[in-house]
């Protein structure tokens, strides 16, 4: 029985990890020092704490303690507050998980324990549906043959089912000690190495064999496994690390504006402390009412001063800008979430914005680089066409028609004929390959077979074969049952050569009933074609139908075997054994294997997949590109293919001039010198060939600079880039190359798991919820169900948040420095003591897009002229109402040019033209301003006084803003003329007619 199985358990390193997890930051006694820690490396928020420090000291305070402490308060508990509110969740979440319970071995039973008590070690009994608390080795199963099967939403986003099989020893036979050695524990999902001995016998472990934590059990009714990795070093919690943080191009420029603020202030205090010593020392003397009884020198009372006015110019410093930004962003983030018009009905998907701080930076997109496949088209795939023997089968216009299972139609009648008279065996080749090399599983529910396939590719070619009467039916541990035209078949299946990117390729070895071993493969054409017999007689006419297959944007797959005799494959598989249980290298060590066989190949035919494109995705690329956005397509597929997808989707047309990657001879040249660096710096000798090889080195990495510079350069002149046979990683590279070298803000969009890092690598990643499962979806920053929102995502939410942000950067310094400045001017008699059009015309006109791409509503010119405005302003409000007080007399005799009445006048003044300016009311302020002075405002000359004030300060923005509309229109200006006089035309006109 399972109860009696011993496993000795060595985990690298010599530990034992418990199963608890740990997701939240604080505890009840760390958040308040750890919090106001992280907020006070805000520069703005240290700021304030030195100036609540300075006026506790009564020589320099020059405001009372409170005025800081406040507003400073605030900041920092709104801040705590969302951070606690987001941590208590952590805690309730690692709670709810570490208290769940399953069934594991104590003193010889099966008993309920918490999954935080777990280790390392532990035989644990799960049912169906269930999660997997820990990455288990699976032992065995209810399902013959130890079958288990696994949902991995929890991990990728994926609900259907994969299959998982243990080994058949652990099935069957263990039932006493052994030895399990295996990898460390690391992120890698799809990848498992480990060896389990057992009788003076290596079994290889792969990630076939592991059940991961947070999987759930799906149709088997129990199974039982040993604990490999628990808590902390489960692969998925080693997925869970921190994400890298992306900022946008207007964060990292408010940072660097408010340094430079401080730099103003500091001089600016530095300037005024000087001035008030300079005045300390001729006039000071002479002022006796304003004697303090303090006797300190005139350059210690300027070293006071200059303290006083880093206190008294506080307002200066944007305390609350990085909180009221993160409103903004927030409020933003909403509008997208709210947005029907991005909404898919057909999945129930609705646009979600999984971050709140890239919003702006969605208005300033340079280069969008897509995926192809799911992204561009639907990603569901149907059987076509194909290729047998050189001879091409299927009809794009419909004629007559194959048997229909569900959906599936083909339509050509002489291929069924072909099939039913079994006179070409390359064709029962052909359609049995199809329905052997694969990794798809059974799942039969009411009597009804059906597929659960891992792409949508396996189970259109399965779906295919099973049409044309070759049937999949099962399999286990060590055979496959095919029913082949109605005659059921069992074939020992002797090896899986796994597919992979980088291998783009996949193998299976079976035994007929005869005896027979045979391979099958099936695999891109172009690593195919590298290993097929040179005396391939259908060779030439394969190729022909593949580039016509392409032509149609069809997507294609070789397919062929090879006969292998008894002693081949013995001494095969011996070299196959070795490699599989190794202990490092395994990956290495077994493409090494499997290169060995998979040679000499005879070219059965191709298959051709439709997979057609999404809808809107020609207008969509249309619109995007007319907004000066360069669109980027990485795809895996042919050239060719490649190439007519562009056509199809508008990315290319008749007019456009193409250039071909070969053509530029820079992948050869690099390969080339790779390789001779290699061999040559393998063992140095002396110290003067190691500086020689160094060099060397140096050289190599400077000419691959200089490459890749080039190719950058080059493509970012063309109108449209497709990179055709990519991996993921490449995709990823071509990323991080445009935004090294090019300094662009990049996007990438896709919808499954080969385009995760892209997605990661670029500033702002958006996934769609597509047939590839949620992984690029739980990676993005934004999400939704088809391409053709993201023209919406970029030219209406993109572009309206960066208008908005920018708007609000401009007034808020702006605002500051009117406020701010009015106190340096007093100091020279004091002693020195909005949306633009709405979301159709964004669509309708793509070029309005073009203004956040070139930054024109926010950088550094715009920061010093909103400087220099609030400066002007400043200037008005102080010196108009200083001069209208300087020698006044009121109507009842009193003169009002006391200080109140000026510093009334003056604050006034500001709010109303700050308010009129940008149409943002502070009635709190004026109403506290009003209610301290009630004998200044019954003067008439005051509100005589404010109203000049206000119009010196607005007529010339008014008329700047009059001419700039008239004569030096923006594209959104001419877009907005341009609907008025429609409108205006247009109701002339129905007035004319009625």
């Amino acid at each position: 029985s399972v109860v009696s199985l011993h496993l000795l358990w060595f985990l690298p390193g010599g530990c034992e990890a418990g199963n608890a997890i740990k997701t939240y930051k604080y505890n009840p006694i760390t958040f308040l020092p750890l919090n106001l820690f992280e907020q006070f490396k805000r520069a703005a928020n240290f700021y304030f704490l030195v100036l609540l420090i300075l006026q506790a000291i009564p020589q320099i305070s020059t405001l009372s303690w409170y005025t800081t402490l406040v507003p400073l308060l605030l900041v920092l508990g709104i801040t705590a507050v969302k951070d606690l509110v987001d941590d208590i969740a952590r805690h309730k979440m690692d709670n709810e998980v570490n208290n769940r319970t399953c069934e594991v071995i104590r003193d010889g039973r099966f008993k309920n324990t918490k999954w935080k008590d777990i280790k390392v070690g532990d035989i644990i009994r799960l049912k169906k549906n269930t999660f997997v608390p820990a990455d288990i080795l699976l032992l065995s199963s209810s399902e013959p043959n130890s079958l288990c099967y696994v949902e991995t939403a929890e991990l990728d986003g994926e609900t259907n089912l994969k299959f998982k099989m243990a080994l058949e020893v652990t099935d069957k036979y263990l039932q006493e000690e052994s030895l399990i050695e295996c990898e460390e524990p690391n992120n890698r999902l799809d990848k498992f190495t480990g060896t389990l001995f057992w009788r003076n016998t290596s079994y290889a472990l792969d990630a076939d064999k592991i059940l991961l934590r947070g999987c759930k059990i799906r149709n088997t009714d129990f199974c039982h496994g040993v604990v490999v990795f628990a808590g902390a070093d489960t692969k998925i919690m080693k997925n869970s690390g921190k994400t890298k943080f992306k900022r946008t191009k207007i964060d990292s420029l408010m940072n660097y504006m408010v340094y430079t603020i401080f730099l103003v202030l500091i001089l600016l205090s530095a300037g005024l402390a000087i001035g008030h010593t300079y005045w300390e020392q001729q006039i000071g003397n002479s002022s006796w009412y304003l004697y303090d009884a303090e006797d300190y020198s005139p350059p210690y009372r300027g070293f006071l001063n200059f303290w006083g006015y880093i206190i008294v110019l506080n307002t200066m410093v944007p305390i609350s800008l990085y909180v009221s930004v993160e409103v903004i962003r927030l409020g933003q983030s909403y509008f997208i979430n709210w947005d029907l018009q991005m909404y898919y009905s057909e999945k129930d998907t609705a646009a979600k914005a999984r971050t709140t701080t890239l919003n702006e930076q969605l208005g300033q997109i340079h280069y969008i680089f897509s995926d192809k496949t799911g992204t561009l088209t639907q990603n569901i795939m149907t059987f076509k066409k194909c290729c047998i023997n050189g001879q091409r089968y299927g009809k794009s216009v419909p004629c007559c028609c194959t048997p229909r299972h569900g959906k599936f139609l083909f339509y050509d009648h002489y291929l069924i004929e072909q099939i039913k008279s079994r006179k070409d065996p390359e064709i029962q080749k052909f359609f049995l390959l199809l329905a052997i090399c694969h990794t798809v599983m059974v799942d039969v529910s009411d009597g009804q077979i059906n597929y659960q396939a891992a792409s949508p590719d396996e189970g259109a070619l399965v779906t295919a074969a099973r049409n044309f009467g070759y049937v999949f039916l099962s399999r286990t541990q060590n055979t496959i049952t095919i029913s082949e035209m109605g005659i059921e078949k069992t074939y020992d299946v002797l090896a899986i050569l796994d597919f992979n990117s980088d291998r783009k390729r996949m193998s299976v070895i079976v035994r007929d009933c005869n005896g027979n071993i045979r391979l099958y493969c099936k695999g891109a054409d172009t690593v195919i074609y590298e290993r097929l017999h040179p005396r391939n007689v259908k060779r030439e006419a394969t190729e022909e139908a593949l580039d016509v297959f392409a032509n149609e944007t069809l997507r294609t797959l070789c397919l062929c075997y090879k006969d292998i005799s008894d002693d081949e494959f013995e001494a095969w598989n011996k070299k196959f054994m070795e490699a599989s249980v190794a202990t490092t290298n395994r990956d290495e060590a077994l493409d090494k294997v499997y290169e060995e066989i998979e040679k000499n190949l005879i070219l059965l035919g191709a298959t051709a997949i439709e997979d057609k494109l999404q809808d809107g995705v020609p207008e969509t690329i249309s619109k995007l590109s007319k907004a000066d956005i360069k669109i980027w397509v990485l795809t895996g597929d042919k050239k060719e293919t490649a190439e007519n997808i562009g056509f199809s989707c508008d990315l290319l047309t008749d007019e456009t001039t193409i250039c071909y990657g070969e053509d530029i001879r820079q992948v050869k040249s690099t390969k080339n010198f790779c390789k001779k660096k290699k061999l040559k710096l393998k063992f140095p000798r002396t110290a003067e060939e190691k500086q020689k090889q160094i060099e060397k080195r140096r050289k190599a990495e400077a000419y691959k600079e200089q490459q890749q510079k080039n190719f950058v350069d080059l493509a970012c002149e063309c109108k449209a880039v497709i990179c055709c046979r990519v991996t993921p990683k490449q995709k990823a590279m071509v990323v991080e190359l445009v935004k090294k070298y090019k300094k662009a803000i990049t996007l990438a969009i896709g919808d499954g798991a080969n385009d995760v890092n892209m997605i990661k690598t670029a500033h702002i990643g958006v996934g769609i919820s597509g047939q590839e499962g949620m992984q690029a979806v739980m990676s993005s920053d934004y999400s939704f169900g088809q391409f053709r929102y993201l023209q919406r995502l970029l030219l209406v939410h993109g572009r309206w948040s960066y208008i908005r942000m920018c708007k609000f950067l401009r007034y808020f310094f702006y605002k500051n420095f009117a406020f701010t400045l009015v106190h340096i001017w007093y100091s020279f008699f004091n002693g020195f003591s909005a949306q633009d059009v709405s979301d159709k015309l964004s669509l309708r006109f793509p070029r309005l897009y073009v203004l956040g791409q070139k930054d024109l509503l926010f950088n550094y010119k715009k920061f010093f002229l909103s400087l220099l405005h609030g400066a002007i302003t400043s200037l008005i409000i102080f010196f108009i109402p200083y001069g209208a007080y300087l020698q006044t007399m009121g109507q009842d005799g009193e003169a009002p040019s006391d200080y109140q009445s000026f510093a009334i006048t003056a604050a006034s003044s500001l709010v109303f033209v700050i308010d009129l300016s940008y149409v943002a009311l502070h009635l709190n302020t004026l109403l506290m301003s009003l209610g301290t002075a009630p004998n200044a405002l019954r003067q008439p000359y005051l509100w005589l006084t404010m109203a000049l004030t206000i119009a010196v300060c607005l007529l010339p923005v008014v008329a700047q803003r009059f001419l700039s509309m008239t004569i030096w229109p923006s594209e959104s200006d001419r877009v907005s003329k341009g609907l008025c006089y429609f409108q205006h035309m247009f109701t002339y006109r129905h007035r004319y007619w009625y």
